[in-house]
Formats: structure tokens, sequence, C-alpha cells
């Protein structure tokens, strides 16, 4: 069986679910009946430093909301499919637009919606909250919670493993 830094030194696409995994999984609604999340910026940070490295983000979520948009635009992230009932189809709809083959895949979730691709990648990642079922089905679970620092542990993970975490990390020490 294969370590976990073995299966994310392949990864060439991190695929992100949102609310649970880039969010908390609170939902917020203005009067108006405008969506508001929170995202971590230690998290977007990560993203732009692991998308630095050559790796792409892609993110599949099933709501669809103009704040997830506005901060996919503001992370430079490469695909975003929002508002997705059937996340199999989108999945493979993204396999075939970027040429990237399922086990170069990440893919980070936070309940049982997110099965179907995580079964199908590479590398399957839930978050410590998510059911038990979800984490059955995972090579890695984090330690920090969605919205709570998982994804840029996850950007870390990937960067270690393919050695270029280093380096990185160096740029800031210069």
């Amino acid at each position: 069986m294969q370590t976990i830094h073995e299966l994310a030194r392949k990864v060439q696409l991190l695929i992100m679910d949102v609310d649970g995994v880039l969010t908390d999984g609170r939902i917020y609604f203005t009067p108006d009946g405008e969506e508001l999340k929170a995202f971590n910026t230690l998290d977007g940070h990560g993203l732009k430093m692991l998308q630095g490295t050559g790796v792409k983000l892609a993110i599949i979520t099933g709501r669809a909301a103009r704040c997830v948009e506005h901060r996919a635009r503001g992370l430079g992230i490469d695909y975003y499919y929002q508002g997705i009932h059937d996340k199999v189809e989108a999945f493979q709809q993204l396999l075939a637009e970027t040429g990237i083959d399922a086990s170069a895949c990440a893919y980070i979730g936070d309940d049982v919606v997110d099965l179907p691709v995580m079964r199908r990648v590479g590398l399957a990642v839930a978050v410590p909250d998510a059911p038990s079922l979800v984490r059955q089905h995972a090579h890695y679970v984090t330690g920090f919670g969605g919205g709570q620092g998982a994804v840029r542990e996850l950007s870390e993970l990937i960067m270690q493993a393919q050695g270029s975490y280093d380096e990185v990390m160096d740029r800031y020490l210069a």
C-alpha cells in the first residue's frame, strides 16, 4: 500500500468542495437573501503557494453563491464548477479539459456527496468532522477542520511530498 506522501507526490490537480472544506460549513444570509461565507486566509495563501509550484486548482460545489465565485476568482482558481448536482459528471469534464488522469488528482471533501469523486482520485482527503463513512474512504484526514486550515494543511502536505516545500518557504526567509 502506498504512503500518503507517495500519493501526494503524484498530484497535479487539487479539487475542493467549498462548504465544510474551504469554510466551516455555516452559511449566513443577509436580509435580502445574499449568501455569505467566511474563508480562512491561511487556506488561501496555501493554495497560492501550491499553485505557484505548478499544481492546478479546481472547485466543484453543489451550491451557487456569488461570494464563492468572488473568492475563486481572487485566488486564481483554474477551474470552477458551481451549482453541481452530479459531481462525477463535473469531475469527468474537468479531466477532459485538463488532460490530467484521475490518479494525479487530489480531492478534499466533507460529506457523502463528495464520495463518488473521492473514490475516483489518486488522493482522497476528508476533514475531521466529516461523517465516518467519508473518513473511512479517505486516504488522509486532516488535523484541521474545514475553514480552519484544512486546505492549507493539504497544500503543504502536497508541497512536502513533491519536494517544493522548502524552496517555497525559503522565499519567506530570504
